[in-house]
C-alpha cells in the first residue's frame, strides 16, 4: 500500500509539474502574441523611429557640456513647472538638449526635423510619431488605439489628422507629466501651412493637459513670432563647452602637438575664437534626468 501511495503521489506531482509547464508556455505564448500585436500597431502608426536617433545623440555627447543651459533660470523654470514652453533659437550647430526619464508616469516624445526627410514630416506623420512614442513603453496598446488600427486596417485606409490628434490628447491625460521636444523646427515641412498646423495642435494639447514644450530653431522670423509669449533662451556654444570638447579630443592630434603644451593651448585658443558660438551638435548634447 505504501508503494502504491508513493507511486500515486509521484504521478500526481508530475501531473502538477506538467500542468505548470504548460501554463507557463501558454502565458509565454500569450505575452509574445501581445508584444507582436503591440509592435504591429506601432509600426502601422508610423515606421519612423526617433529612439535610435536619440540614443545616437546621447552616446556621442561630450560629458559636461551645456551646464550653463541646465543651470539657467529659464530651463529650471520650464523643467519644474507644468504647461511651460521654452523656445531656444540658435545658429546652426549650436547644440541640442535631450531629456531622459525612467518614470512610467512621465511621458517624453521627440521630433527631430530634418529638411532632407520632409516627405516623412508632414503634420500627420509628426503627430503619429508623438502618439507612437507615448504608447511604446506601455505594457499594452490602449483600447482606443487598437480600435483605430482595426477600423482602418479592415477598411484599408489611413487615419486622419483629427483622429490621430483625438487619440493623442486622450493618451497624454494618462500621464502625470508630459514633455514634447521639437528639434530644428525650421526644418519641418512647411507646405500647406504644415508647421502652423502642427504647432496649433501641440499648443492645444498644452492647454488641455499641461504638457511642457521645448523647441529649438534657427532665427526664422515667422517661427519666432509663434513663441513671442513663451520663455526664450538663445542656445549658443559657450567657450567652456568648446574647451571641454577640445581637451577630451586633443589626443587625436599628431604627436608633435601632444609634446608641446604651448602649441596645444594656442590651437585651442584659435579654435574657440573661430567657433564663435557654433558647435557640432552631436557633441553638445545634454542629457537631463527627469524624476
Amino acid at each position: 500500500m505504501d508503494q502504491l501511495y508513493r507511486r500515486q503521489n509521484l504521478l500526481f506531482q508530475q501531473s502538477l509539474a506538467t500542468k505548470d509547464s504548460v501554463d507557463r508556455l501558454d502565458e509565454h505564448q500569450d505575452n509574445r502574441e501581445r508584444r507582436d500585436e503591440h509592435q504591429v500597431i506601432l509600426d502601422w502608426l508610423t515606421p519612423i523611429d526617433y529612439a535610435s536617433q536619440q540614443s545616437d545623440f546621447i552616446a556621442r555627447r561630450q560629458e559636461g557640456t551645456g551646464l550653463w543651459l541646465l543651470d539657467s533660470s529659464e530651463f529650471q523654470g520650464w523643467l519644474n513647472q507644468s504647461a511651460q514652453t521654452l523656445f531656444c533659437p540658435g545658429i546652426p550647430g549650436a547644440g541640442k538638449t535631450m531629456i531622459t526619464s525612467n518614470d512610467p508616469n512621465i511621458a517624453i516624445a521627440y521630433l527631430y526635423c530634418n529638411f532632407r526627410r520632409q516627405q516623412e514630416q508632414k503634420p500627420i506623420d509628426l503627430l503619429a510619431s508623438l502618439l507612437k512614442q507615448l504608447i511604446q513603453r506601455r505594457p499594452s496598446v490602449p483600447e482606443n488605439v487598437t480600435s483605430l488600427y482595426k477600423h482602418h486596417y479592415n477598411e484599408r485606409t489611413r487615419p486622419s489628422f483629427n483622429e490621430i490628434s483625438k487619440v493623442l490628447h486622450s493618451i497624454v491625460t494618462n500621464y502625470y507629466r508630459a514633455f514634447i521636444i521639437i528639434d530644428a523646427l525650421d526644418e519641418c515641412h512647411i507646405s500647406n501651412r504644415g508647421r502652423r498646423i502642427l504647432l496649433s495642435d501641440v499648443f492645444n494639447l498644452q492647454v488641455e493637459s499641461g504638457i511642457n514644450i521645448f523647441v529649438t530653431s534657427r532665427f526664422i522670423p515667422e517661427i519666432m513670432k509663434e513663441f513671442e509669449q513663451s520663455t526664450s533662451l538663445e542656445i549658443r556654444a559657450s567657450d567652456k563647452d568648446v574647451q571641454r570638447y577640445l581637451d577630451a579630443n586633443m589626443s587625436q592630434l599628431p604627436s608633435f602637438v601632444l609634446r608641446s603644451p604651448d602649441l596645444q593651448e594656442g590651437i585651442k585658443t584659435e579654435i574657440v575664437k573661430a567657433v564663435d558660438g557654433m558647435y557640432v551638435s552631436s557633441h553638445a548634447v545634454i542629457a537631463v534626468q527627469v524624476s
